[in-house]
């Protein structure tokens, strides 16, 4: 504890002499639509006085107020708009430095020109951009009433989700997904799972960050995709409840309840959430096995329906202790538990060269999950002036363990259907994950504009897996060395940054440099057939950051952007560990304990014409990355996980929004990109390359009588990755919402309306082997949703993101 005292004390003494400087101040104000009725998301920009130079934007809370944070000392105006409003424009706002200026109360008016039969109603655009981000507003599109996590990043602009649930940002695999600045702890599946369980009625924004600033984790070559959760901002006790209820081939169910309740210096939140999934997946597998002259050797073809029932419950619970003004204690549990079950009813056909059946096996497999996790988040923060200088302090424990069960019935059939044999295998798979992370922040605004900010971070994490499996036949059951195993791995990360930006009249930039230190340790148990090995790896890295923005005229209509950044993709936990895991009688997943971390480098460079059109060029370019690899081997298919030696990624997209009349608002997101990746391969030199376009149009309408209406679609080309090849994936959706009152509305969405999310593809580099598969899925359903809030506004809640542990939580695979 003492060496930590002295490391923080030489820091804070470092930073303080970055931060010297006279500090800069706030302006403060409330906007009302009559005298008594705060007006709830109208813009506000704040212009510099002499030459109408745009300094920041805005939007009101819902009691009405906002805030302009971090404003430099000088002389300032500010407009307030909002549709079927007259524009407000002040008069000149002085403003010292390190003060706070509270406006008087601004109430706008009705416009005259408004549409006689079209109610206007104000609202947050879609989609907003910073320096470092892009920013969707969920509640801005009503087709994500009643639906999930995953389906709001689904529709966010360059995020696209395969059948796996691998989620890819703008091309690119490896994005690392955060809740409230904090770790969801899975990937594949379990990460499906997960935000498949979270209700769309509880998320406020998805923060897009393709180059995340120095002060989140290197990890995820892709970017970080933070999804933040609403916050209670009412006094006494309020909050909002959400049903949902969604019915395609199979009934599925999501609601809510968020609460808050503030008195004097307590502030008490929370939410739970309980969701309802039942799924199917009609999953058809061809491979064509080949001799030496390409003729055809043998076929097999694998038929498999997958139903899937599963219920999550999701909680969280907080308290904030306003000791002092400047002070703020707080504490945060969270907890899921998930029990499901899956079973496949799975048909594989050996057909002869002359596609005759050969012998036919049938299996019957269920897996059996107990999922649960629970977390702890304590947290401290002290505001040293009313400049934004402040110090935050985060400790976190997370724990989670998960049980699955399976059993594997395989009947194999002569050509005459006579039963050949009869075989089962079955598996106990138990595994624990512990974390403990603590992290430190410090924030210094200074003269001029200029913010600095710095931080240091240390986490421990221990993975515990254990797999035994047994094979009975002929009533005899014996255990099954081969597969089982027991895996234990450490890993110890510290880090280190420094940050410094600044937003000036034209010219804003931000820089920052991050260091981490990696030490891992990797221990699998042998058994009776299988020996003891160990692995030890460190390393350590620098990944620096780079953001500048210009305004080529005063009033900010046309804008270019540059930003660079250097990023770590670190193998998931359990990718490391050299065990086989069966997935069907021919398909097994073998882990990779020679993986290595992935580095990217990338570049973007935009253009923005009016805040509502933006071109960017992108290049990214990564070596050692982390990808699903498959290995033929004397008819059986190898899935690992393995380096493929260099891989880049260039694309252009544009992104649009605005009204197009006063009751229609349309956003749309284009991207063309290329794929190439180089390797050394199982076959020989892999050389790949493709390019693919997405194109996705979300239209709004504003109706009369309090309804209002969406159309939404999307159209994705095949994508090559390496040695896949996605097939087209396209989709239409439409959704209407009635306002019954200030505080309850009605909301009816339809998905995939023509049933055309089919996700296919092929399999290529493969020895003597051709394979494809195709996939179909419950994406067509409609989902009718009720939200009802409840509460008064207040302003003066503090707001803390707890981002104790960042990257950890996801690098897990359960």
């Amino acid at each position: 504890m003492k060496k930590l005292m002295a490391i923080l004390a030489i820091w804070m003494s470092i930073a303080s002499t970055f931060a010297q400087g006279q500090t800069p101040g706030s302006i403060q104000g409330t906007v009302n639509e009559s005298v008594n009725k705060p007006f709830d998301y109208a813009t506000v920009t704040l212009f510099k006085f002499k030459d109408s130079a745009l300094v920041k934007t805005t939007f009101t809370e819902k009691d009405g107020r906002f805030s302009f944070e971090n404003v430099a000392p000088g002389s300032y105006r500010i407009t307030v708009s909002a549709m079927g409003f007259d524009r407000f424009q002040s008069a000149e706002i002085t403003l010292p430095g390190n003060e706070t200026i509270k406006l008087p109360s601004i109430l706008l008016v009705a416009g005259s020109n408004n549409l006689k039969q079209v109610d206007i109603v104000s609202k947050k655009a879609f989609v907003e951009r910073k320096i470092d981000r892009t920013v969707v507003n969920v509640d801005a599109l009503i087709s994500n009433a009643g639906s999930t996590a995953l389906d709001v990043l689904e529709k966010s602009p360059g995020i696209t989700v395969d059948q796996n649930g691998t989620i890819s940002l703008k091309g690119k695999q490896g994005a690392v997904i955060f809740i409230d600045d904090k770790p969801t702890y899975l990937s594949g599946g379990d990460l499906q799972s997960y935000l498949q369980s979270l209700p769309a009625s509880a998320l406020e924004q998805v923060e897009i960050m393709t180059n995340p600033p120095a002060k989140y984790d290197a990890a995820g070559n892709a970017g970080v995709i933070n999804i933040k959760t609403k916050k209670g901002k009412v006094k006494g006790f309020n909050g909002a409840v959400n049903l949902g209820l969604s019915q395609g081939k199979m009934t599925r169910s999501n609601n809510s309840l968020n609460f808050n309740y503030r008195d004097n210096k307590l502030n008490l939140f929370g939410t739970v959430s309980d969701n309802l999934n039942n799924s199917f997946s009609d999953l058809t597998i061809m491979r064509r096995y080949k001799n030496a002259d390409e003729s055809t050797k043998s076929i097999f073809d694998q038929r498999s329906y997958f139903k899937r029932h599963g219920n999550t419950l999701n909680g969280k619970i907080g308290a904030d202790y306003y000791a002092t003004e400047k002070t703020t204690w707080g504490i945060v549990l969270t907890g899921m538990t998930r029990n499901s079950k899956q079973t496949n009813d799975n048909t594989s056909n050996l057909l002869n060269a002359f596609n005759k059946l050969d012998s036919m096996i049938v299996a019957k497999n269920s897996d059996i999950i107990d999922f649960k996790n629970g977390g702890v988040n304590l947290n401290f923060r002290h505001q040293f002036d009313k400049s934004g200088q402040e110090l935050t302090i985060d400790g976190d424990y997370l724990n989670y363990k998960n049980q699955t069960d399976q059993v594997y019935d395989n009947f194999s059939y002569l050509p005459d259907g006579k039963l050949k044999t009869q075989d089962r295998l079955t598996g106990s798979l138990p595994a624990g994950v512990d974390i403990y992370s603590l992290k430190t922040d410090y924030t210094k605004p200074m003269a001029s504009g200029w913010k600095f900010e710095s931080g240091l971070k240390s986490s421990f994490i221990k993975t515990d897996n254990t797999v035994n499996y047994f094979n009975t036949v002929n009533a005899i059951t014996k255990p099954d060395y081969e597969k089982s195993n027991h895996f234990i791995y450490k890993e110890n990360i510290n880090a280190g940054y420094l940050n410094l930006s600044r937003e000036g009249k034209r010219l804003s930039m931000q820089l920052g440099l991050r260091l981490e230190n990696t030490v891992s340790d990797g221990h699998q148990y042998g058994n009776a057939v299988k020996p003891d090995s160990a692995f030890r790896r460190t390393y350590t890295g620098l990944f620096p950051t780079a953001y500048l923005s210009y305004k080529l005229d005063s009033m900010s209509n046309n804008q270019i952007g540059l930003n660079y950044g250097r990023r770590i993709d670190r193998p998931y936990y359990q990718d490391l560990n050299p065990f086989l895991s069966p997935l069907d009688k021919f398909t097994f997943y073998v882990g990779n304990p020679f993986l290595r971390p992935a580095y990217t480098n990338s570049v973007e460079l935009s253009h923005t014409y009016k805040n509502f059109l933006t071109t960017t060029l992108s290049y990214s370019s990564t070596k050692d990355e982390v990808n699903e690899t498959i290995e033929i081997v004397n008819g059986t298919y190898f899935s690992r996980p393995g380096n493929i030696g260099k891989s880049t990624l260039k694309s252009i997209s544009v992104d649009g929004n605005g009204d197009l009349t006063k009751w229609l608002n349309a956003h749309i997101f284009v991207q063309v990109a290329q794929t190439h990746s180089v390797s050394d391969f199982y076959t020989g030199p892999l050389d790949t390359k493709g390019i693919f376009y997405y194109i996705g149009p979300t239209f709004q309408f504003k109706l009369p009588s309090d309804w209002s209406a969406e159309l939404a679609g999307s159209y994705q080309s095949k994508v090559v990755n390496a040695q896949f090849i996605a097939g087209a994936v396209k989709q239409v959706r439409i959704a209407v919402m009635k306002k019954l009152s200030a505080s309850t509305s009605i909301k009816l969405n339809v998905n995939d309306i023509f049933y055309t999310r089919v996700n296919s593809g092929v399999i290529n580099n493969l020895a003597l082997t051709d394979a494809s598969y195709r996939n179909l899925s419950d994406s067509r359903f409609a989902t009718l949703s009720l939200n009802y809030r409840f509460g008064k506004s207040i302003a003066d809640q503090r707001k803390h993101d707890a981002a104790g542990a960042q990257d950890e939580q996801n690098r897990v695979k359960n």
